[in-house]
């Protein structure tokens, strides 16, 4: 092998090396607006989801310019091998200085052993921890889920049909109490209307917020894959409905699977105005 051939992969190399590292780390931006009858004042959401243990420097800064109402942080924040904690936790203390964190619990967080004593962490330094819980702010009611649908043993269910889904419909009541804007935060999208008798479309409420597929991991002209929908994902990204509506975002870091193609971390953001 000449100097010549060696030169030539070594470009190629380092020139794939370039445009890998792009994909996983030029952010997008993706803006909605929604307007409500039940805002009582306009306000702004930052959603930020799947982390999955990668302190994003860029996604503080990128936060901080937008000036947020609320943050909205919708599960996998740390991955399930509680990779770097410590730096999430000082992450997450950053943040709060931004804006009143909102977080609800991904696939992830409820694999670990150290679940209860992570959500404690988290509630320290200030996140709002929601495991199936309604909460006031000055702009909106948010319901919080904690789905836990974790095991590897329930995406085999799920694919075969047989997996039992829990009945949130007395959470939604409590939400459908509120005289206000109502947004709930859930990670897994397809349980807005993908699941049959139980799914979330169906209850009073104004917008969901959910994350999980990562956009689907590779986007060659649709969305590739995501766990627990499978090839060609439909709730992979964009929006779905009305009112309600869905909004999912395309997540920020990576778990098992380390390459994302044409499918930059987002950060999504809301502007809710008064009708």
């Amino acid at each position: 092998m000449n100097f010549l051939t060696v030169g030539i992969i070594c470009l190629v190399l380092i020139l794939l090396f370039i445009f890998c590292y792009y994909q996983n780390n030029k952010i997008d931006k993706t803006f909605y607006q929604i307007k409500n009858n039940d805002a009582e004042k306009s306000f702004r959401i930052v959603h930020l989801s799947d982390f999955h243990s990668k302190p994003f420097e860029k996604v503080l800064k990128e936060t901080k310019l937008l000036r947020p109402d609320i943050i909205c942080i919708t599960g996998d924040y740390i991955n399930d091998h509680c990779k770097s904690k410590d730096k999430m936790l000082e992450f997450g203390k950053k943040l709060v200085k931004i804006a009143p964190v909102y977080y609800i619990t991904g696939n992830h967080e409820r694999r670990l052993d150290n679940f209860d004593a992570l959500m404690n962490e988290l509630e320290q330094i200030g996140f709002n921890v929601l495991l199936d819980r309604v909460t006031e702010t000055p702009y909106c009611a948010i319901l919080g889920l904690d789905e836990n649908q974790a095991d590897f043993k329930d995406y085999k269910a799920r694919k075969k049909g047989t997996f039992k889904y829990r009945n949130m419909g007395k959470y939604f009541q409590q939400l459908s109490e509120k005289n206000k804007f109502k947004l709930v935060l859930s990670h897994f999208p397809e349980n807005f209307e993908g699941i049959k008798e139980l799914n979330y479309s169906q209850y009073n409420f104004d917008l969901q917020l959910s994350g999980h597929a990562h956009g689907g991991q590779w986007i060659i002209f649709k969305p590739l894959f995501s766990p627990g929908q499978g090839v060609f994902p439909k709730y992979a990204r964009g929006t779905f409905g009305e009112r309600p509506k869905l909004i999912i975002s395309r997540g920020l870091g990576n778990s098992e699977f380390p390459l994302r193609l044409f499918n930059h971390p987002e950060i999504v953001i809301i502007d809710v105005k008064p009708e």
